[in-house]
């Protein structure tokens, strides 16, 4: 995406909402940005990877989101225009740091992006983060649409500045993965070098300074709020005589406005854009006429409670609904047909043009899957084949090989976090007496799967600590980590190595297999499972679709008339590229990449090369 380099005020461009955050940082005169990959989040560092050198400013996947919330603040100490961005539950991670970092400030602007997931679409949770907004203090932005969020984004970087407070950016996956319209202003030049001038009662955050800090912080959320009564994102669209009033915020009030232009309804909406602090005054101005009033906002009722509790004082008499009133539900993404069904339990819609019901065609089903010849797919081939009868709890974590948890794989047994894989195996180990393997991927060791393999160390936990090792951030679009030998820059960088890293943490058991060797794999799996205390096994072969390119192996096929029809390879391995038709077992050719795994699980040599005649 060279183009959003382009210094072409006016230009039009249609941007994901994800392309639209960076170039609104481009536009604000970003120096810093760091992120660990998270969905949906992860192309705003896809797109600065490859445009961050030509721009002149600094990029970096960091080893976690705490870390990339650190580096980030400090650049904004020292003068540098900085971003930092995650998924909704990243922020879970860099918590620790921002919750300080809003006593401590900035000096230059600093942005903070968080993605939220409604609808659980590739997390595993849906929280609202809005929350931590009021927790830290914290001022927030709620944009709309892709161009919006560039707007707001560049707006952020200046709001930040005369508050010297971070200031959060908050998407929901609509806006993110959204394409729409964008209108380029002016780029600014970057300012990647600045200097930090020491100030310990500010900067350093022991309790008598944070004791100082505290009341300053309020003073300049304090500041924060006639801004957000004036903010330019806050917008009203009224009608003459409205039978309805509604509140909206984020992408639920596109379906909102949508409605109200389709079926042409008498309502009057007050649009958000600013959300923490609350705009009282605005809001309140906006109620009292009002009769009923409807607040369309997704996942929790953070707008919805300081509607109702702003209505005591400026209109007790004021109808409002929501998700307290059974309107709209607490759980999962909305969509035109869910704000629609909430406005006609409420005034007349009419039944035309409505949009189509999915629920009414019948789809297939489509679940995610392992890809054909992915190496987590023989890593846990491996392992069942190594316990044999043997009852083990397998502690998962978040990455691809969390899909491990289906048919006939079923090595996700508990999952709870990035790293917590680890941490919940030496529980079990502690507190149980079954075999307890944790299965995390490299780009999860070196986030947080490191101090709880120190800790499993320490405290003599014992379990099997597998590294399905990829060579890559796999799920999120292929980023590069510390041991893939690149950084965000697209640089050379040290190669961490996870097996000196485990020997140094004082694991005695530590190999090296490659899973597309499954007897071999098997066989270290069986001596893991026997060796007391914690041992690891990186297994270690490139993501698929890296390799996939390179892999120049003739799709297989299955011999009929040498297989016995015994399904191992479909209910032990289970790939994709296998499936039953009637009592046969066909290879998927379009599917099929040749990675030998059926070939090595067959009993009777049954699967054998595709030779064309």
């Amino acid at each position: 995406m060279k183009e959003l380099l382009d210094d072409e005020p006016g230009k039009q461009m249609m941007l994901l909402g994800n392309e639209a955050i960076v170039r609104g940082a481009l536009e604000a005169g970003i120096g810093h940005g760091s992120t660990y990959p998270g969905t949906p989040s992860s192309e705003i560092g896809n797109t600065l990877e490859n445009i961050a050198k030509d721009y002149g400013m600094y990029f970096e996947y960091s080893a976690n989101e705490k870390v990339a919330m650190e580096v980030a603040a400090a650049a904004a100490a020292s003068g540098v225009r900085s971003m930092a961005w995650m998924k909704h539950v990243g922020v879970n991670v860099a918590a620790d740091a921002l919750m300080t970092l809003m006593y401590c400030g900035v000096r230059a602007g600093m942005v903070i992006v968080a993605a939220g997931d409604p609808s659980v679409h590739s997390s595993q949770n849906e929280q609202d983060n809005r929350y931590y907004s009021v927790l830290g203090s914290i001022p927030m932005l709620e944009p709309t649409s892709p161009h919006e969020a560039k707007e707001m984004v560049k707006y952020a970087f200046d709001l930040s500045e005369e508050l010297e407070l971070p200031v959060l950016v908050r998407t929901t996956t609509r806006v993110n993965h959204a394409r729409g319209v964008v209108t380029f202003g002016d780029i600014k030049e970057p300012a990647p070098k600045g200097h930090f001038d020491k100030d310990p009662g500010r900067f350093v955050a022991v309790p008598q300074n944070a004791r100082k800090n505290h009341p300053r912080l309020l003073k300049q959320i304090g500041k924060a709020k006639p801004i957000s009564e004036g903010s330019p994102f806050t917008e009203e669209f009224e009608v003459d005589d409205p039978e309805l009033h509604v509140i909206g915020s984020g992408a639920g009030f596109n379906y909102i406005y949508e409605l109200r232009e389709i079926y042409d309804l008498p309502i009057s909406i007050l649009k958000l854009g600013m959300t923490n602090p609350f705009p009282e005054e605005r809001v309140g101005e906006f109620i009292k006429g009002a009769d009923r009033l409807l607040v369309v906002e997704e996942l929790e009722p953070f707008l919805e409670d300081k509607v109702l509790s702003l209505a005591k004082k400026y209109n007790p008499s004021l109808e409002v609904y929501g998700k307290h009133t059974g309107h709209f539900s607490r759980l999962y993404e909305y969509d035109p047909n869910v704000v629609r069904e909430a406005v006609s339990k409420l005034m007349d819609v009419p039944a035309g043009g409505e949009p189509l019901d999915a629920d009414e065609y019948e789809l297939p089903s489509r679940p995610p899957s392992l890809c054909p010849g992915c190496p987590h797919r023989a890593t846990y081939y491996a392992v069942k084949k190594a316990l044999g009868k043997t009852e083990a709890v397998f502690s998962s974590d978040i990455g691809c090989y969390t899909l491990g948890v289906q048919d006939p794989l079923n090595t996700a047994d508990f999952l709870l976090c990035m790293g917590g894989s680890v941490g919940a195996a030496g529980g079990f180990s502690k507190n149980t007496d079954q075999q307890v393997f944790a299965f995390l991927g490299d780009s999860t060791f070196f986030h947080s799967g490191l101090p709880a393999l120190v800790s499993g160390v320490y405290n003599q936990h014992d379990f099997v600590y597998v590294v399905m090792d990829n060579r890559t951030t796999a799920m999120t679009g292929h980023q590069p980590h510390p041991g893939t030998g690149r950084t965000g820059m697209g640089d050379p960088a040290p190669m961490l190595s996870i097996e000196d890293l485990a020997r140094g943490a004082g694991v005695e058991f530590v190999e090296t297999v490659n899973p597309y060797e499954i007897e071999k794999t098997i066989d270290v799996f069986k001596r893991a499972i026997e060796h007391p205390g914690i041992s690891v096994v990186v297994t270690k072969y490139p993501c698929v679709l890296l390799e996939k390119k390179k892999l120049s192996n003739p799709p297989y096929k299955v011999d009929q008339d040498e297989c016995k029809r015994c399904y191992i390879c479909v209910n032990q391995l289970g790939c994709i590229a296998l499936v039953k038709e009637g009592d046969d077992v066909i290879i998927d050719p379009t599917l099929c990449i040749g990675c030998s795994h059926c070939v090595q699980v067959c009993p009777f040599d049954a699967i054998v090369p595709e030779v064309e005649e």
